[in-house]
């Protein structure tokens, strides 16, 4: 990420503006965690499958409905049976450790238990897409104090008020981190259990 240049008028904007990036960043992270398998489908788990429709990439949950009928199985049924075919293909080549298969109507997908060696792995994988997450809360730390250093040097606010600022901005990163934070014990916890 760089640097943000945008002119604030007061710290207060300058805050604003920090939680809203921290609070997407947030957001990001339950969207991409999401889409970790932990051996319970899930919906999510497919929100990056593309199939080829007539030539173009398109959503899974555009062209079938999608439902998880018990713990272990998800199903895709597509609206048009002729795509059957490149539904099964697509979810099979997503990477996903997935075998579907299909009985002319429906794809079913069952998710099979994680081995201990795939649960490391995603452990490593998870604590990997929360220091990223961190790093990008950070970075929104950084930008935001630069725009309050900008206010102090062109005399909009006081000595006073910067240091304020900078301790609201670290108060705001810190608890954006301990959020992160939370978010990863629990979804470790959810990849180590076993059902």
């Amino acid at each position: 990420m760089k640097l943000e240049h945008k002119e604030f008028a007061t710290i207060k904007e300058i805050e604003q503006h920090a939680k809203a990036r921290m609070d997407r960043t947030k957001a990001d992270l339950q969207h991409e965690l999401g889409t970790i398998r932990t051996g319970r489908a899930s919906l999510s788990l497919l929100d990056h499958v593309r199939v080829d429709y007539y030539g173009t990439p398109t959503p899974l949950n555009q062209l079938a409905t999608l439902a998880v009928p018990e713990p272990t199985l998800i199903t895709a049924q597509p609206w048009d049976v002729s795509q059957i075919g490149a539904i099964e293909k697509a979810i099979r080549s997503a990477d996903l450790g997935l075998n579907p298969a299909n009985d002319g109507k429906i794809v079913r997908v069952p998710i099979p238990l994680l081995t201990e060696e795939r649960r490391k792995e995603l452990v490593k994988h998870l604590s990997h897409v929360l220091e990223n997450h961190r790093v990008a809360t950070r970075n929104i730390r950084r930008d935001a104090n630069e725009n309050v250093k900008r206010l102090l040097k062109d005399k909009k606010i006081t000595e006073d008020d910067d240091k304020r600022a900078h301790d609201e901005i670290q108060k705001m990163t810190n608890k954006a981190i301990e959020d992160i934070d939370q978010i990863g014990k629990g979804k470790e916890k959810e990849i180590l259990e076993i059902k």
